[in-house]
Order: C-alpha cells, then sequence, then structure tokens
C-alpha cells in the first residue's frame, strides 16, 4: 500500500474528526472511505455515460427508436407484474 499526503484546512480536519467519530471509525478510515465512495461514483457515471453514447450510435446507425409513451406503459406494465408485449423499435419519425 502506498501513501499519500495530503493538505487540508483545520476547519474541514475538524469536520471529518467528528464525523468519524459519529460513524464510530477513525478519521484515516473515513477519508479512505470517501474517496472510495467519490472514485466509484466517477466510475459508474463513465459506464452510464459509455451506454448512453453507445445506445445512441446504435439510434443513429438504425434509425429505430420506440417512443417514450410506449416504452413507460410497458415498465409500468413490467413493475406491476404483468405479462406485457414488448414494444417493437421502428424507423424515427422526421
Amino acid at each position: 500500500m502506498s501513501t499519500t499526503t495530503i493538505r487540508i484546512p483545520d476547519d474541514l480536519k475538524t469536520r471529518v474528526a467528528k464525523a468519524a467519530g459519529r460513524a464510530g471509525t477513525t478519521p484515516h478510515n473515513f477519508i479512505l472511505e470517501a474517496i472510495a465512495e467519490k472514485a466509484e461514483q466517477a466510475e459508474r457515471r463513465a459506464e452510464f455515460d459509455t451506454v448512453a453514447e453507445e445506445r445512441y450510435a446504435r439510434i443513429v446507425e438504425t434509425g429505430k427508436t420506440i417512443p417514450w409513451s410506449e416504452m413507460r406503459s410497458y415498465l409500468e406494465g413490467r413493475v406491476a407484474g404483468k405479462a406485457v408485449k414488448r414494444p417493437a423499435a421502428r424507423k424515427l419519425a422526421k
């Protein structure tokens, strides 16, 4: 494991120490958990962006989409546990 030095303002250091105490952990562990959470959030966002770009490229390539009203009805039916027919993609209206 490597060591990294960070400089934080005194007021933030105090806040971290208090928050760590309330969480029942050390300030060091609290900071590590915060960094891990932030890294995970950035990774999820990057994955979300990648999926969105891939889906948009597929729409551009095929010209096919599903209107939101149909997709919403389909998803609501699925959530309600109903047997619903999956909507078919069709050419984007111009």
